[in-house]
Order: C-alpha cells, then structure tokens, then sequence
C-alpha cells in the first residue's frame, strides 16, 4: 500500500471510529430519558460535540507519523483524494465521509489552499428524493379504529418504565387528531400513520415523528413523552401539520439524538414532512453539525450563483453592533457576522473572549431562544458582489479578518446565524395585538435562558429577533454568561443627600454584580411596549426573582423545555 492510500485508509478509519463513538453517545439517550439522568443528558451533548473534532486532531496526529513531510503535499494530497473518493464510493454515509475528510485536510493545512482537486469542494446537494428511505418507518395501518391504531404504537414503543396512562393518553390523541381532521376529511380508509423506527431525544424529552399518510398528501405528526415524578411516561401533546413539526426542528433548539446509522434516510424522510426546511438544517437537527456545515457552504454558493448580479452584500438591517461586522445578501437567509478590530466603547472585551461567548452558545441548551451558528474559517466570497459600502465598512471594522486574491474575497473568521427581523425595527409597526404578542415573547425568552442557566448579559431589543412564526430570540452573544456566575442585587437606598445627588454609582460594584431594576432603561423611547412588558413580566425587575432562579439551579434544577406552545399540552388529571 503506497503512502496515498495508507493516507485515505486512514482517514476513512478515523471516519469510521468517529460514527462509532458519536453513535455511542447517542445510543445512551434512551437510558438517560428512562432514568431521568438529566444532568447527563446535557453532558452527553457537550460531549457529543466534541467527539467530531477529536478524531480529526487523532487522525491529523496519525498521518503525520505515518507521512511525515509527505503529509504536506498537494501533489500527495491529490492522490489521497482521489484513493478516499474511490474507498467511499458505495459508502452509505458516503457524503458525511467526505465532510470528515475535508476536515482532515483543513486541520493540516489551515483552511488555506483548498481545491476541488485536493478536498470535495463541489456543491453536491443530498437527492432527498432519490433516496429509498422508507425501511427507516414503521408502519401502522388503519384496520379497526383510530383509538387501535394508536394504541398499538404506544406499544409498540414501550419504553422500559411504564405508562402513566397509556389509556388516557390514547384517548387525548385521538380526540385531538379527530379535532384536527375536523374540517378536512374523516380519518377511514386508506390510511396509515408511518413512524421513525428510532425515538428522538432532546432535553427532557423523548419524540415519536413520523407522519399521517393519506392518499393525497402527508400530515407529519410528533408524538412527544415526558417522564414523571414517579417514573412513569406520558404523552404530553400531539403535533400535527409541517408548520407545527418544523418549530421541533428549529435552529433556536438543541441538537436531537436519534439512532440513525444511516442519517441521510432519516433527513430525506424529514424534508418530505417539511419540504421548506434546508437539507443542511435537518442533517444539524440529528446531531451532524460538521457535515450541517459543509451543506450550509454548498447551499450558500448554490443561492448566490442563482440570483441576480445585482444583489449585493450589505450590512444587516438593524443598529450596528458595537462589536460585531454583520453583513448578508437582501433575499438571503442568513447573515454573516465578522469580529472587528476595534470595539465600540464602552465594549471592553478581547476577540478571544467573544470566541469564548459564542462557543458556550454552541454547547449550551438554547432553550428555543437562541439561534444556532456555523462557524468558519477562511471562508470565500464573490468580492464583486460586495457593495461599494461594504467594502469601506471592512476596511474601516475588520482589516485584519480578510484578505483579497483576484475577485475572491477571504474572511478569516465568520459566524453564520438566521436572519430575523430585530425586536427594535418589529415593534414601531407592529399593531397593539402585535406588539403584546412580541413583548410577551420577548419576557418569556429571558426567563427561558434563565432557567436553562444563561443570562443574556445586554437585553436591549435589538439584540433579539422575530422568527417568521413570531417567536423571539436572542442573537448578540458576546455578553452571555452562565446565570450562576451573576451576583444579583437590589440598589442600595442612599443614606446622605451626596449620594443621592450622585450622577454614578456611591456604593461599590463589582463586574459581575447586576442590579434588574435598571432593566426598565431597555424600553427607552417606546412607552408602548414598556406598558406590555411591566404588565406581563414586570417580576424580571426584582432581583429576588433572578435570586431563587440561581437556588433553583445549584439545588439541581433541570428546567422543562416545550418546542411549541404550553397551551398545547394534554390535562394529566386521574
């Protein structure tokens, strides 16, 4: 075996140990959720994130000892991609084969010199359609009744605690998919529900997805469980309708674990149950980040060459950033967000930092209030499509973050985060059902982070955004901090009339001391929306609320996390 190919073994090897290693954590889901094990579950996902970027390190160590010199050298590298490409042919995963590859090549030479001739660079997309993805389900087919039908995919997927009630929880999902169906059409007939074979975990959570298949269409349905304070499991809802799914899948939730050996079967399933989410959205959604990434990159150049010439990049709507450069496309999705060289006073923060804060973000349980980020290095763009704007901007914000070859614009460092319509620019136009709604929302996201032990640091509006199904969410990160690290404090009352008259603070604050009764300062210049929120969640201004959020957490607090609304959730009365 030449060095080329002792080089690609190699690296698939690696690949294969990575699966095997990922699929391990993974696997333990089930046991987590049985044993209620909560504080394992979110050390499980910490520790499934990493597993990717440690056996690129493992292998990058590998093929050196293995190729020394040789390790450097494109020509070499030329043929190792093409020896790999051939070892991954038939390969199942083979696409998320090749996302680890580029890795590897990326750790040794930098994210520097990529081409197609060295990595798989070309935008290859997954064929959702093309794939065969049925043998993933499980089928139930409508023989006797509706009431039958559901019973026995209770059963089927009996987990090793018992049911709460499994009758009573039959008899609520049939009343709300007879409620659903309602106005549409009677459930008789030709019809079947098909189920993952694998349950989806997430939190505190455990998921049946699948979807209602009817002769016509598809209905995707989620079937979510709980787990009780005696040990018991319980269906807490039924979801029904692609919009509805899609809010489970978001990117403001933390990563599923779901037994798919095969992930691509399961996002082909998935994109027929939500045909308007992105392939490289459901692949993250699993778990598969890395190669959610890569997917992103493919999707990215895929857009750009498709629209006119004329769009350009510009900066993103809203109240410029006293510490991020953030940029996008008018008719793209996402936005691009570059660390300056300089932040804008009173910002007091180094770069390395800020990498810190959005990191904890990636590891952290968002709790459906934070949006999910790709990070990249030296990444590549179209300079022709930069306006003349923009580019006095990067000069001006981030000289350092980007280099120039030919029309190839390089950034250095990028995120990449959803685009959504800032707090501050929603509200001045929004109409009072509107405005409550977005306030409420707003409140309810703070408390949210809180219970999931993170305290936004800056929660003036425009660091949050609006979803397209009217959620709001936070998105400026470079203030976060875990909630337990805050001191939270009542100002003191001034005891002489200096210090009443004082213009600053007479008494002595230390970095982490927070004082929520100047939260109020968030609503200067909207009296409106400051009417809703001292209405609704007016107790975010007392620090003995933030105080027993702190108690509830050190004395081991898991807080529960809904991907759709409270309201939804089935009554538990005997």
């Amino acid at each position: 075996m030449n060095t080329p190919e002792l080089i690609a073994s190699t690296i698939l090897e690696g690949y294969e140990a990575m699966m095997v290693d990922f699929m391990q954590v993974t696997l333990g889901a089930q046991s987590r959720f049985e044993q209620a094990q909560w504080h394992d579950v979110h050390a499980a996902m910490r520790l499934r994130l990493n597993v990717y970027k440690q056996k690129i390190g493992d292998i990058e160590e590998q093929c050196m000892s293995l190729a020394s010199e040789q390790l450097k050298s494109m020509d070499s590298w030329r043929e190792v991609k093409i020896r790999y490409g051939e070892m991954i042919k038939d390969h199942p995963n083979n696409l998320i084969a090749e996302s680890f590859f580029n890795s590897v090549f990326s750790r040794v030479f930098g994210h520097v010199a990529i081409r197609s001739s060295t990595v798989f660079a070309g935008v290859k997309q997954l064929d959702a359609e093309g794939i065969n993805a049925d043998e993933v389900l499980v089928e139930f087919s409508y023989q006797k009744s509706l009431k039958q039908v559901m019973k026995d995919m209770l059963e089927h997927f009996q987990f090793s605690i018992p049911y709460e009630d499994i009758d009573r929880d039959v008899e609520q999902i049939v009343a709300y998919v007879n409620d659903f169906f309602a106005d549409i059409r009677p459930i008789d007939g030709d019809i079947s529900i098909k189920i993952f074979e694998s349950v989806f975990f997430r939190n505190k959570g455990a998921y049946l997805i699948g979807y209602i298949d009817l002769p016509d269409e598809i209905i995707p349905v989620a079937l979510p469980f709980m787990h009780n304070e005696d040990g018991q499991v319980y269906v807490d809802t039924v979801v029904l309708g692609s919009d509805e799914i899609s809010m489970i899948f978001s990117f403001t939730r933390s990563y599923f674990m779901v037994d798919a050996p095969i992930p691509a079967k399961y996002v082909a399933i998935l994109k027929r149950m939500m045909p308007h989410k992105e392939i490289f959205e459901l692949f993250t959604a699993i778990g598969f980040a890395k190669h959610g990434k890569t997917a992103f990159y493919q999707y990215a150049v895929s857009f750009t060459k498709q629209i006119p010439a004329e769009q350009e990049y510009n900066s993103a709507p809203g109240i410029k950033g006293m510490v991020m450069l953030v940029f996008t496309l008018p008719d793209f999705d996402y936005v691009y967000k570059v660390i300056k060289d300089r932040f804008t006073p009173p910002k007091d923060m180094t770069r390395k930092q800020v990498e810190q804060k959005y990191s904890m973000v990636k590891s952290s349980d968002r709790a459906g209030r934070m949006a999910d980020i790709y990070e990249f290095r030296y990444l590549a763009f179209d300079k022709r499509r930069f306006s003349d704007e923009m580019m006095a901007e990067l000069y001006k914000e981030v000289p350092s973050m980007f280099e120039i070859s030919g029309n190839a614009l390089i950034l250095k460092h990028v995120y990449v985060e959803r685009k959504m319509t800032p707090l501050n620019l929603y509200l001045p136009d929004a109409d009072d059902a509107s405005t409550y709604g977005a306030i409420d929302e707003y409140g309810n996201a703070i408390k949210q982070l809180a219970a999931a032990n993170i305290f936004p640091g800056d929660m003036l509006l425009k660091n949050f955004g609006v979803t397209r199904h009217g959620r709001v969410v936070f998105y400026d990160y470079d203030e976060i901090c875990p909630l337990a690290e805050c001191n939270f404090r009542k100002i003191p009352e001034p005891m002489t009339e200096e210090q009443e008259m004082a213009s600053g603070a007479w008494f002595d604050v230390k970095d982490n001391d927070i004082f929520p009764e100047e939260f109020r300062l968030f609503f200067t210049g909207n009296p409106k929306a400051k009417r809703v929120f001292n209405q609704l969640h007016a107790d975010i201004y007392d620090y003995q609320f933030w105080q027993n959020l702190q108690n509830k957490i050190d004395g081991g607090y898991v807080t529960d996390v809904f991907p759709y609304r409270r309201q939804k959730r089935f009554k538990r009365l005997a």
